[in-house]
């Protein structure tokens, strides 16, 4: 079954359009941040701070702004995007505007303790440092807010179009949504238990004394699993848009159902591969986690496999001869349409590949004591998060503030530009930090631009200069693309409309339809996922709650001026408020 466009109006279309455009206008300080970042970690910015935010001050908000709210905020938007479409049912609006006011809430507290200093801890913000209690409130409000659709809005409608449609299959995309929000929850749990117990007690100095091993366990069950939270939003539009959009068909919906069903399995219990060098954790679960990390990447082979099949059936429907002649006949700079939206997808597929080669790398037990914590990490998470995942996001906000406004997108070379100069920029930028790291480049230093100052003779090393500026010219380029995309945007969103504001998407029928009750019903593989959790994290828990070192913490502490070691840490006084 085909939907058509559902017309919208009022309440629901301010909802789905603010979700898109609020984090937008952070990811435009995001993006100017990392270019601060990539500028100065190549030496070529020697200021310490921009417009009085410092080096770690910004290098936090550009992790937060673009991982955590630009990613979260979409995700909920393109949820009810796709729930309204393909169950054909009006979003619960006082459940909409309920989370609507704990995601915005959450996101400006969260950013005035970023803004001002009070919460300079990184993207990855787990003890021994700890931000202002604004930090950690505004960030639990916006993940509440994030779920209560999930929860209260997409179920209920889910169960009420299975009651209406008893024989019917879920549509595709609506799996997807509720695959990936029931990961989003799962991996909230941990996060949540040492915001609430440790964090946020430490910086309101109700205790003195926390376990940061324990601390990072939580943070990691949490974090590497985010990276899919991100990354299925992604996989739905490559599955269910991408094919049409190529001029063909998708090649297997049970594949694709078989892929999201396994992403929920094997994405969860993975987080200690972030944890190789940490003492305390037992060899044998490290093993474990990297066994199942490896896993990961059964569902990503069957997606690769089924959208090339998928972009081959349409370019041979496109007049295609020979065995890679397909490859010709994509609508790689079609302004006809929607087929502009195409150059996001296969543009974020490219950098997805590196990304993906990578992170193998990283997930590896022993590769990765090769490149921990060196700029080959700051690389993969580029092309990861900033590659397909960024560019997909940007298409699709572009695609639905168009609909939604009921304009056509205005200044389309520009917005067809944009990806291509991305992808080459963050290309350019992956290879360069791969060699980088592989030199040794550290992928934080104690003032970010010490090891390319020749008056640091203590720690000026020459021979990573080339890389690093080779680097910074990616990350130019690939802002030059996003100024491209923002000035698309900004006319589309701003056009005086001419057509019926609807929702409506280019999804794909499939040649191979009949699907095993095995990728229909989610029920048992919610159940296997919980065991394997239970399996893998218990005893890795247990030995980060008895092993892990008590550390003492005054108060809240930021970076000022580089990373702050532990030991001095604990030594360190309450920062002024």
């Amino acid at each position: 079954m085909q939907a058509t466009a559902i017309p919208t109006k009022g309440a629901t279309r301010f909802i789905i359009l603010s979700e898109l455009i609020i984090p937008f206008i952070l990811l435009i300080l995001g993006v100017l941040l990392g270019l601060y970042q990539v500028l100065a970690r190549a030496g070529i910015i020697k200021s310490a701070d921009v417009f009085g935010i410092n080096y770690y001050q910004g290098l936090t908000l550009h992790g937060v702004i673009n991982a955590i709210v630009f990613t979260t905020f979409f995700a909920v938007a393109f949820g009810n995007a796709i729930m309204l479409h393909q169950l054909r049912r009006p979003l619960k609006m006082g459940v909409q505007w309920a989370a609507w006011v704990l995601m915005v809430g959450g996101t400006l507290m969260a950013a005035w303790a970023m803004l001002t200093g009070r919460a300079t801890v990184l993207y990855t913000f787990y003890l021994p440092m700890v931000a202002h209690w604004t930090f950690y409130v505004g960030a639990t409000l916006l993940l509440i807010g994030s779920l209560l659709p999930y929860f209260l809005d997409w179920i209920p409608n889910t169960v009420a179009w299975r009651r209406e449609n008893p024989n019917a299959k879920l549509p595709l995309a609506v799996l997807g949504t509720l695959v990936n929000f029931t990961l989003w929850f799962l991996i909230i749990l941990p996060l949540a238990t040492t915001v609430l117990f440790q964090m946020l007690p430490m910086s309101l100095g109700l205790v003195s004394e926390v376990n940061p091993l324990l601390s990072r366990t939580l943070f990691w069950f949490f974090g590497h699993a985010l990276v899919y939270f991100w990354l299925l939003p992604s996989y739905i539009m490559l599955y269910t848009m991408l094919p049409k959009l190529a001029g063909g068909k998708l090649y297997s919906d049970p594949a694709a159902r078989l892929a999201f069903l396994l992403f929920l399995l094997f994405s969860i219990p993975v987080g200690l591969h972030h944890q190789y060098t940490e003492g305390g954790l037992s060899s044998g679960w490290k093993l474990w986690h990297a066994f199942l990390t490896f896993m990961v990447a059964l569902p990503s082979f069957i997606t690769a496999f089924t959208v090339a099949a998928s972009l081959e059936h349409a370019g041979r429907n496109n007049g295609a001869q020979g065995v890679f002649g397909w490859m010709s006949k994509l609508p790689y700079w079609s302004r006809e349409g929607d087929k502009w939206l195409f150059a996001y997808f296969i543009s974020g597929l490219i950098l997805f590949l590196f990304g993906g080669i990578t992170g193998i790398v990283n997930a590896s037990y022993s590769l990765n004591l090769v490149v921990h914590n060196t700029a080959w990490i700051v690389g993969h998470f580029h092309t990861t998060v900033g590659g397909l995942v960024t560019l997909s996001f940007l298409g699709m906000t572009l695609y639905l503030v168009a609909r939604l406004r009921g304009v056509e997108v205005k200044a389309k070379p520009l917005a067809l530009a944009a990806p291509y100069l991305w992808m080459i920029g963050f290309v350019i930028f992956e290879i360069a930090l791969s060699i980088a790291g592989l030199q040794g480049v550290p992928r934080r230093s104690n003032l970010g631009i010490s090891y390319l100052d020749p008056s640091q003779t203590h720690l000026y090393r020459g021979d990573w200069l080339f890389w690093s500026h080779v680097g910074a010219l990616g990350g130019v380029i690939a802002v030059v693309g996003f100024l491209l995309f923002t000035v698309s945007l900004l006319g589309t969103l701003f056009a005086k409309p001419v057509k019926q504001p609807e929702v409506d998407f280019p999804i794909a029928e499939a040649i191979h339809e009949e699907a095993t009750p095995l990728v229909v019903n989610l029920r048992p593989w919610v159940t296997a996922t919980l065991l394997l959790i239970a399996i893998s994290y218990t005893y890795p828990v247990y030995e980060s709650m008895t092993r892990g070192q008590i550390t003492k913490v005054p108060g809240y502490q930021s970076i000022q001026n580089g990373l702050v070691p532990q030991s001095a840490l604990r030594e360190q006084t309450r920062l002024p408020e």
